[in-house]
């Protein structure tokens, strides 16, 4: 009987749990893609974004900004009952004084915030009223800053300044969180649970750093039993990564998280040429894969076919190539 009972439960396989951590349209790809698999999902997400319609709310309200957190959201909502909701999540208001340029998730998360008094609360709201395939968290709950420096001296307060284009590309030689702040103790959980860690893809600093530079990130990651993996950026960008190889991607994620990831997903995939040409003009290249005799690289094509159009009314600057996420999520269950 007790022998019987054992192969049964060896023969039931336990769901796998899958922790993303990151911000931006990076981390919703990866977990757009995994929703629909059997898996325990759970979004790790930056709160140090101060740019756009979430800047002008963090000003205003002082809340931790939601525009990350709002399209994981919109990115865990169930994909056929609840697209509509989706779609909410992430419309954008062209017109109309004062709200022209906001994106309505946005709005909708700081009045939860200011109704039950804390990001995580508003989280919790959210995940039951939208029914989300998965769970949310902030890093952590402080109100934080991203502190960059460059090799010219420049040190700026924001996120949003990354975003500023020069003549000539500035390296980063220090990226922080100001004030410093402790990793959310239920992603602490989530992390020591997790059977595979997926970091990235997005912006190196703005988001993936961003994420990773809480106190705290370090001591757990060397602790975990799960498998970490990263996902190398497909293009660079102006003033942040211009000219960094996928090696000097990797190295930035593991002096942060204080040790090797276990994977590394990097893009095998000629880029259309035309596409190609549309980030010439902003100075942003392809990252180029100097890993390829690195026995931990998975080599895949990973691109998106649709390009993204960008929003008029968005004062921010978003990627026009993405990853595709039913690609990526076959990549990533292989690991588990």
């Amino acid at each position: 009987m007790i022998s019987d009972l054992s192969r049964y439960n060896a023969q039931v396989k336990k769901t796998p749990s899958i922790v993303v951590i990151g911000g931006g349209t990076g981390t919703s790809t990866v977990i757009s893609g995994l929703k629909s698999q059997q898996v325990q999902l759970t979004a790790l997400v930056s709160v140090a974004d101060s740019g756009g319609s979430t800047g002008r709310l963090r000003d205003e309200f002082g809340f931790q900004p939601v525009g990350d957190l709002r399209q994981s959201l919109a990115a865990l909502a169930k994909t056929h009952s609840q697209d509509w909701i989706r779609k909410l999540l992430l419309y954008r208001f062209t017109k109309g004084k004062g709200l022209q340029g906001h994106n309505l998730g946005n709005l909708i998360l700081t009045a939860l915030q200011d109704m039950a008094g804390s990001t995580t609360s508003a989280l919790e709201i959210a995940e039951q009223v939208f029914q989300l395939h998965g769970e949310i968290f902030p890093v952590t709950t402080a109100n934080v800053q991203l502190v960059v420096k460059y090799d010219d001296g420049t040190v700026v307060l924001g996120e949003d300044h990354l975003n500023t284009h020069g003549t000539v590309a500035k390296k980063i030689t220090l990226v922080r969180l100001f004030p410093r702040a402790r990793l959310y103790k239920k992603a602490v959980n989530a992390l020591k649970k997790a059977d595979l860690i997926v970091i990235g893809p997005g912006d190196l600093y703005a988001s993936l750093l961003a994420a990773l530079g809480v106190d705290g990130v370090k001591s757990v990651m060397k602790t975990v039993r799960g498998k970490i993996v990263y996902i190398v950026n497909l293009m660079s960008r102006f003033n942040q990564t211009h000219g960094m190889t996928a090696k000097q991607h990797l190295k930035c994620i593991e002096e942060a998280i204080g040790r090797m990831c276990d994977y590394v997903v990097v893009n095998s995939a000629t880029i259309p040429a035309d596409i190609l040409k549309k980030y010439a003009k902003e100075q942003e290249f392809p990252v180029v894969n100097d890993l390829k005799h690195d026995k931990r690289v998975i080599a895949s094509d990973i691109i998106a076919q649709d390009v993204v159009e960008r929003h008029t009314e968005d004062i921010l600057d978003r990627s026009l190539l993405r990853h595709n996420p039913i690609k990526l999520a076959q990549a990533l269950l292989e690991l588990i």
